[in-house]
């Protein structure tokens, strides 16, 4: 399921299964493009989160972000498509809790 909202403090972010997308008004400093535009990959399925256009990019901390400099989509095998306008988004992986501790989504 895609889903697209605009929060007042945080402008528009838009969940993909197990990613949350966060426009920011900027980049930080010293990223590094992947060599692919495959944000992330399910370790279940097999299926990916992909950038149909643009950069994929991430800091030395693993944290990943988005350029886009035309509007453009992110697809997935089993999750509606999202449209992107032109800009700099955040990716921000969901997280959940357990007793054990706190993890990462597996989608």
């Amino acid at each position: 399921m895609a889903m697209a909202a605009r929060n007042e403090q945080h402008g528009i972010m838009h969940r993909q299964g197990d990613l949350l997308i966060r426009q920011v008004a900027s980049l930080p400093e010293n990223l590094t493009a992947r060599k692919s535009r495959i944000i992330l990959e399910g370790e279940v399925t097999g299926h990916s989160h992909s950038l149909a256009q643009g950069r994929v990019l991430e800091d030395a901390q693993g944290r990943m972000f988005l350029e886009v400099l035309r509007a453009t989509q992110i697809v997935h095998q089993e999750h509606g498509t999202i449209a992107l306008e032109p800009g700099y988004y955040e990716v921000i992986r969901q997280r959940e809790y357990s007793p054990e501790a706190i993890r990462l989504v597996v989608d």
